[in-house]
């Protein structure tokens, strides 16, 4: 095979990837009705898992396992990773990110990043990353090759709404996570400097892919910092913040641990976690300053 013939069908895998965790949306959402409760069980994180994360995980890696080209499935669900054939895509993905909003039934999605490298891999090997969020309307952030598309999903068809997303140069909205007592002081200063600004908004709903989409959408900034219990933040590295980071860079903006691009950490273990700042060029630059 030509090297041609090879990264054309890289190129197919990595569409049938993401066509199989598109149409597979629908079904996700619907499923979630029944499955708002509690397991028994924690995932690798130490976090509570709900039935429908459990549920979509299983969905989701049965059907990317069938796909010729992807090799390695990894989820924010399970230890280990599994191994599901020969190619030479690595998928991981957090089946529902936000499922703490099931039970008050706010938003939530679905974060996937598709790697040229084996798990655990640094989003420089990122090919592909998106999204799916659960709202009044179904839609996909989608980014590849430096560009973002967006998407509506309705039950297998995917319509295409914005072939060129970037972010907003002036920015909006603003949400950071964590608990205030646990932000590193010099954190908090930023934070207070961004509150003072009145052409700025409050937008956090819980959910890293609601508040991050605000951002997207709006312009602005989102942040789930380090924190003086938890130095290396909250979110996961190749589940939440290598996808987030690529696609927010696709659209123009900008992503940071703090010093420097997530796109550019090293990851040590699967379930590494890493603090997440992401949106505009100049807001991240300003928070980098703020931290040194």
């Amino acid at each position: 095979m030509s090297d041609a013939d090879a990264t054309a069908d890289d190129a197919d895998a990595v569409e049938a990837v993401v066509d199989v965790i598109a149409r597979s949306a629908d079904e996700i959402r619907r499923g979630l009705v029944g499955r708002r409760e509690d397991v028994d069980e924690e995932n690798p994180s130490g976090e509570t898992q709900a039935e429908a994360d459990v549920w979509a995980d299983e969905l989701l890696g049965e059907r990317l396992a069938a796909i010729e080209g992807v090799a390695e499935y990894a989820s924010e669900e399970r230890v280990e990773i599994s191994a599901v054939g020969d190619g030479d895509l690595y998928v991981a993905v957090d089946p529902l990110d936000g499922s703490s909003n099931l039970k008050s039934n706010n938003t939530m999605g679905t974060v996937f990043g598709i790697y040229d490298e084996p798990l655990p891999a640094p989003g420089t090997s990122l090919v592909a990353s998106g999204w799916i969020l659960y709202g009044p309307i179904t839609t996909m952030a989608y980014a590849r090759d430096g560009t973002v598309e967006k998407y509506e999903l309705t039950d297998d068809e995917r319509t295409l709404v914005d072939p060129d997303v970037t972010l907003p140069e002036d920015p909006l909205v603003y949400g950071f996570g964590g608990r205030v007592p646990d932000w590193p002081a010099e954190f908090e200063a930023y934070v207070r400097e961004i509150e003072s600004d009145p052409s700025l908004k409050l937008r956090y709903g819980g959910a890293m892919i609601g508040d991050v989409n605000q951002v997207l959408t709006y312009g602005g900034i989102f942040a789930y910092p380090a924190l003086e219990d938890s130095p290396r933040g909250k979110l996961r590295l190749q589940f939440e913040g290598n996808p987030i980071a690529h696609l927010v860079e696709s659209a123009g903006g900008r992503s940071s641990d703090g010093t420097r691009s997530i796109l550019e950490v090293e990851p040590d273990e699967l379930h590494d976690r890493v603090p997440v700042h992401v949106g505009n060029t100049k807001l991240i630059e300003r928070l980098e300053d703020a931290l040194e």
